[in-house]
């Protein structure tokens, strides 16, 4: 089913089809960290023209949820979809459903522009999801291999992006990241459970090629590392946790 991009295009949410391939670095950080970064990026990157914004993505899965099941295992391929909205949907604004890849390092990223009743009918087995094209396929195949795909976890967070003008380096903070296993709509409201402690962040760092020196230095004078973190998967592990605790009282 995987087939890389040949190129990546432009990341402007408001940008109907778009394919894009890079690395993503993912840092997790506390509050005086956030704080460190922000004050750091100045000189160096600009906050983009949306500011921060509220971000909700609904994930699907199988329903036994074999995707994220997969994904925890950390294997060198795994694969997932959601349809992301910038605030509250309605079913007349945009939302973007997006196949989001990743194969020995580096993310393939898929999204399309559409609405909630059309991805509604498009998880039905109504049809495409835009008309025709690479993506389409893409995503129609997807669908169709995993057969019956439902709304599994909604991911909440709070992000301001970051980019480097005149390059390619891009950088997101995702503050008090969040998910829900219930309500599971993106219309409803953008409430839901901690995945971290107060005040931490997800910062993501994304790259075409190698990071510049003078991040590298802000992350090293910083002692902030590298981890690994997916929001729907330790969404997953935290509600396995609460079902076992139950099973158990």
């Amino acid at each position: 089913m995987f087939q890389s991009p040949t190129a990546p295009t432009t990341t402007n949410k408001d940008n109907p089809i778009l394919a894009m391939k890079r690395y993503e670095l993912k840092y997790i950080l506390n509050a005086d960290e956030v704080a460190y970064i922000r004050e750091a990026l100045k000189g160096h990157m600009e906050i983009d023209q949306f500011g921060k914004t509220s971000i909700a993505s609904l994930y699907y899965d199988t329903p036994s949820y074999s995707l994220i099941r997969a994904s925890v295992e950390k294997p060198e391929f795994k694969e997932k979809i959601r349809l992301r909205a910038y605030g509250l949907a309605t079913d007349d604004s945009p939302v973007f459903l997006e196949l989001k890849r990743k194969a020995y390092g580096i993310v393939y990223k898929r999204r399309v522009k559409t609405t909630v009743p059309l991805v509604n009918k498009f998880f039905e087995g109504e049809g495409d999801i835009c008309s025709g094209g690479q993506i389409n396929n893409e995503i129609k195949s997807f669908r169709d291999h995993y057969k019956t795909l439902v709304p599994a976890c909604l991911i909440i967070y709070d992000r301001t992006a970051y980019f480097e003008p005149g390059g390619d380096l891009r950088l997101t903070i995702d503050e008090d990241p969040r998910y829900r296993m219930e309500h599971l709509d993106l219309t409803t409201s953008m409430e839901g459970t901690s995945l971290l402690p107060k005040g931490g962040a997800i910062l993501e760092i994304k790259v075409q090629a190698a990071m510049p020196l003078w991040l590298t230095e802000i992350l090293s004078k910083g002692r902030i590392y590298k981890g690994s973190f997916s929001k729907y998967g330790e969404a997953y592990r935290q509600q396995i946790l609460k079902v076992r605790s139950l099973n158990y009282v």
